[in-house]
């Protein structure tokens, strides 16, 4: 006996959920906006594309105010955070006026903003975007990048983890 079919929210939800058993590391993108303000938001939709030339992926979906400020910027920063940075996750997913009040900063090419404390910063020019269903799909070349020996902060199952 086949089940009914579910409604379009349910089906929403439930491919939400699976898509939540694949465990990411928590990212905070940063620009600055053509005023020269920094901008930054969380994202977990990162991921290497090629070595030769070094690319990276992400998305950003389509309803954010900041969604043009980041497809025009020339550069941006990809901020791995380590499982003590919780906080600055959880600061950067909000919609915020000062969200970089009392955060000390390094800067990057073009002046982006770097946030410290990171398991890995990699500076990007953004070179391709593509349409993806709800989001804009980043292509970037990655101009620049350093790392530190930090444990990541991970996110499955719909909850911020840490490695074991």
């Amino acid at each position: 006996m086949s089940q009914p079919n579910p409604s379009a929210a349910d089906f929403a939800r439930n491919f939400r959920n699976a898509l939540g058993m694949f465990a990411t590391g928590i990212a905070v993108v940063t620009t600055r906006s053509p005023a020269g303000e920094p901008l930054g938001l969380t994202i977990n939709s990162f991921n290497s594309v090629s070595l030769e030339p070094p690319l990276i992926v992400w998305s950003l979906a389509n309803q954010l105010p900041s969604r043009a400020i980041f497809e025009n910027c020339e550069y941006y920063a990809i901020n791995i955070l380590a499982e003590d940075q919780e906080p600055l996750s959880r600061l950067f997913s909000r919609r915020s006026d000062d969200k970089f009040a009392d955060l000390e900063l390094d800067e990057g090419v073009g002046g982006v903003p770097l946030l410290r404390g990171c398991c890995a910063r990699f500076q990007c020019r953004n070179t391709v975007r593509h349409p993806g269903g709800d989001h804009v799909v980043f292509i970037s070349e990655v101009v620049d990048f350093d790392r530190n020996e930090l444990p990541p902060l991970i996110y499955h199952g719909g909850a911020y983890r840490r490695l074991a």
